[in-house]
């Protein structure tokens, strides 16, 4: 038995002894059920049948004695009044032996007792009763006296005998019935204990099982995971008892195994962090001692190696300006060409050390307005923008936080280079606005030059890549990479708009101050006023100008008639929320003009 139920589940064995016991409760409780059913049947006949019984025998023979006293009392005085005895006990002697009837049905034996004692009393009644009543009516008293004999008293003795008999025979059913009443009350005491055996022992026989199939297995189980938990990550886990605690722990040891691997790969990317933060200090320092010589480099180049740069273009110049004629028309050639590269090595220097400085020499953010910013580009670019006839707009600007130098020298760079890469014969048209974008001010340089072809949109902030000779278009090709530079510093990125239709849109952004999100974000939710349209420009509003009116032209406050770009307005749906400022002044210088260095493409330069 033992090694038939070895592979059974725990499910399975639980299941068998629940019904084993099951069954066997179930049968205790039938038989209980029966012999219940007898014990009931047994209590009413001794209380519903027997008991009635006998008091109703011992009812019938006090009316038969009645009876048999109102006839010798009649006899005796001959008056009807004693005879009223004898009739109402007949009536009731009847209705005694009706009830009776209906009690005895399921005992024969007393059935005829019965039988025999209404015989016996009929007899009595016709044999003695009856010819006493008649001879004392029609002869008297002493006629009635004189049957009244020893044979009548007999006669009625007898039906006392019969009487007695039937009561015996009733004291014996009720002996029975209250022995069978017992006899069941004690099988049902009997049925109760066994089924409460069998709960015991069942009960018993759980708990034993499941000390052994579950609570040991279950122990030596969490004591090996234990060992584990200790960091044996080694220790083979194994199990004992039914077949799912064998398979709880193949799957315990299967976790332990993945675990161990996933510790061990673990530590392997562990000492291989180490090794590349080893690599990673190494080179760190490697950093440092470069920066360093960055440094060292940086003074060189602005003390040691301006001073000798300073004096050949001097005497360059000086060369230039005294023999100039005197030699051949090679040698002034020559002169020339020495002043000019002199000129070109300090203007790159200088521009390569403005280029380093940017994030390494800080002097903290601060809030910045963008419309004071502008107030100094235009006066820095005023010469330039008179020499090329050019203007300068821009629209209210924002505050932001960053770095006033380094945001006017990157402005300052986007203007120039708008003006430099012009169109022959087109004065240069330059426009600046700003508009929210999110939690970022997106700001945009737009010109009517001469543009920049979509494949060169990502070169032309590289540093030193130029797109033109240096004759054509002068410069470092510096100009771009510090505009890039200084954007990424700040916290925001820069990018060519190649969708314009006309000249170059040069975008960045700019982190955006709290409180302008939030009055943005209260504008958007709040509805459009009558009047007014989506974007909250008012009905004489134009379009093309991005909100400015006739008067804001005829005032000088935003861009001139003269054809200068427009801010673009928010397409709807890029996600974009306008926000409008009051326009700012514009800065318009006209020069003399001059002729234009050549036609192409836009050069990515400083």
């Amino acid at each position: 038995m033992t090694a038939r139920t070895a592979g059974w589940t725990l499910r399975r064995r639980v299941v068998v002894l629940l019904a084993v016991v099951g069954v066997l409760l179930g049968a205790s409780v039938a038989v209980e059920i029966a012999v219940a059913a007898k014990n009931r049947d047994y209590t009413h006949a001794v209380l519903d049948r027997t008991g009635p019984l006998r008091a109703q025998s011992q009812e019938l023979l006090s009316v038969l004695v009645d009876q048999e006293t109102a006839i010798r009392g009649y006899a005796l005085t001959g008056d009807r009044r004693d005879l009223e005895p004898y009739v109402q006990g007949g009536e009731r002697e009847q209705q005694i032996y009706r009830s009776m009837r209906d009690l005895i049905g399921v005992y024969p034996a007393l059935g005829r007792q019965l039988d025999t004692v209404e015989a016996e009393a009929g007899r009595w009644r016709s044999t003695v009763a009856e010819p006493v009543i008649r001879t004392t009516e029609e002869q008297g008293t002493t006629a009635g006296r004189a049957l009244i004999t020893e044979e009548s008293r007999q006669r009625f003795d007898v039906i006392r005998t019969s009487v007695a008999q039937l009561q015996e025979g009733i004291l014996v059913e009720r002996e029975k019935g209250a022995d069978n009443i017992y006899r069941t009350s004690s099988m049902l005491v009997l049925l109760l204990v066994g089924a409460a055996m069998v709960v015991a022992v069942a009960g018993a026989v759980l708990l034993i099982s499941l000390e052994r199939m579950v609570v040991r297995p279950l122990t030596g189980l969490a004591e090996q995971v234990r060992e584990v938990a200790k960091g044996d990550f080694q220790h083979r886990i194994t199990g004992a008892g039914p077949p799912e605690f064998l398979r709880l722990a193949d799957d315990v040891d299967a976790m332990r195994q993945k675990i161990a691997k996933d510790l061990a790969e673990v530590r392997e990317a562990r000492e291989r962090i180490e090794w590349v933060n080893s690599q990673l200090q190494k080179q760190a320092e490697e950093l440092v001692r470069s920066n360093r010589d960055l440094e060292q480099f940086a003074y060189v180049a602005s003390h040691d190696l301006q001073e000798p740069l300073r004096k050949v273009a001097s005497f360059c110049q000086l060369l230039q300006r005294r023999y100039a004629g005197q030699l051949d028309e090679r040698a002034d050639q020559y002169i020339a060409f020495a002043v000019d590269g002199a000129q070109r090595m300090q203007r790159l220097i200088n521009d390569l050390l403005a280029f380093s400085r940017i994030g390494r020499l800080t002097t903290g953010f601060t809030e910045v307005d963008l419309n004071e910013v502008m107030g100094d580009v235009a006066g820095q670019t005023e010469a330039a923008r008179q020499y090329a006839d050019g203007e300068l707009t821009w629209d209210a600007l924002p505050t932001i936080r960053g770095e006033e130098p380094l945001l006017t020298n990157l402005l300052a760079n986007l203007v120039s280079n708008s003006i430099k890469f012009r169109r022959p014969d087109v004065p240069p048209r330059v426009h600046v606005s700003a508009r929210l974008v999110g939690d970022e001010w997106e700001i945009s340089c737009q010109d009517n030059g001469i543009g920049i072809e979509p494949e060169f949109a990502d070169k032309i902030f590289v540093i030193f890549q130029r797109l033109h000779s240096k004759d054509a278009y002068p410069g470092t090709g510096i100009g771009l990479a510090i505009v890039k530079k200084i954007v990424e510093y700040h916290g925001g990125r820069v990018w060519v708009d190649t969708g314009t239709a006309e000249g170059t849109a040069i975008r960045f952004t700019l982190p955006a101050l709290p409180e302008d999100v939030e009055a943005a974000a209260r504008a958007a939710e709040q509805p459009p006023a009558d009047g007014a349209t989506g974007d909250g420009a008012t009905a004489d509003d134009d379009p093309a100008t991005g909100g400015s009116t006739a008067n804001d032209a005829a005032a000088g406050t935003g861009p001139a008639e003269d054809g200068a770009p427009a801010d673009p307005a928010t397409p709807a749906g890029d996600g974009g929320v306008r926000v409008e400022l009051p326009r700012q002044g514009g800065a318009r210088a006209v020069g003399t003009g001059g002729a234009p260095d050549s036609d192409g493409t836009k050069e990515a330069v400083g």
